[in-house]
């Protein structure tokens, strides 16, 4: 029997120097029935050309300015025809042809309304964020005994439960994680799949991480059912940062790289700072809308 249609829904924005590995990555997998719908956030580097050149189902081009996660996610899930949907961006690169497939076939279990694949860091990548990969998507990864994690980078969604509830528009960072955590609550599965890899890290500067940070935190308060003290500068701050650390400086002795244990320490200081101080903001507006 012939693969089902999968609709793949793609995010780009100035990303040319990745595509050029991405697109023909995605052009050899051995799921041969899909479709490729991209939306471009007005890119000037060469990548719609890239692009078009893929022949996709769907392109669809906004400005930098339209841009909002949420918005893309859901006009890219309306575009797609079929029931299966599996999201990568463009600077994700799938590592073999070997990538959709897991995820696919994931989705064909009714119970499973999310999926998610591994993640490998760039070589580029430096040791602070090296370490998260490792705690997210590692072999012994930490992510699978948290609360709750998912990551849209590679990702798959059904569409039937989709339809029940999109993206939360008004969501600007995590909307992905309260989507997922929004179909646990239904009594969906939402699956982590191993076997579908691709390369994909960011070395952010410490203003970016302090932005990224602060951004997640505010929609988790935005979203926060249970009691708000549970975000405090001494558990969330103080012993997160020093949490932190203990992991970077594991990962660092690891692999020889203590060298840039200062560096992480930094990263972490500033990411912990904007958690409780994003976190504490989207809470305030949450009491705000339903006073």
């Amino acid at each position: 029997m012939s693969d089902p249609l999968v609709s793949i829904v793609m995010r780009s924005f100035n990303e040319a120097w990745a595509l050029q590995d991405t697109l023909p990555a995605l052009a050899a997998q051995n799921w041969r029935s899909r479709e490729l719908i991209v939306i471009d956030s007005g890119s000037t580097d060469g990548s719609q050309d890239l692009i078009r050149a893929a022949s996709p189902a769907h392109f669809v081009q906004i400005t930098p300015q339209e841009y909002n996660p949420s918005r893309v996610m859901n006009h890219g899930m309306r575009l797609a025809t079929a029931e299966r949907v599996i999201f990568l961006n463009a600077d994700a690169t799938p590592q073999n042809d070997h990538w959709l497939r897991p995820l696919a076939e994931t989705l064909a279990d009714a119970r499973v309304a999310a999926c998610f694949g591994r993640q490998i860091p760039r070589p580029d990548c430096q040791a602070v964020f090296a370490c998260d990969y490792d705690r997210c998507f590692g072999p012994e990864r930490e992510s699978a005994r948290w609360d709750h994690f998912f990551s849209m980078v590679s990702s798959g969604l059904r569409k039937d439960v989709w339809q029940q509830r999109g993206f939360r528009e008004d969501l600007q960072y995590a909307e992905d994680d309260e989507y997922t955590r929004w179909c646990r609550a239904q009594g969906y599965q939402v699956s982590y799949v191993e076997e579908s890899v691709v390369m994909h890290s960011h070395n952010y500067t410490p203003q970016q991480s302090w932005k990224r940070s602060y951004g997640d935190a505010r929609a988790i308060g935005k979203a926060w059912s249970q009691r708000p003290s549970a975000f405090n500068w001494p558990q969330t701050v103080f012993l997160g940062w020093l949490n932190d650390v203990r992991h970077d400086l594991h990962w660092c002795l690891r692999h020889g790289r203590i060298h840039e244990l200062a560096h992480a320490m930094r990263i972490r200081w500033q990411q912990r700072r904007a958690k409780l101080a994003g976190f504490h903001q989207g809470w305030r507006e949450q009491q705000e809308v339903s006073s």
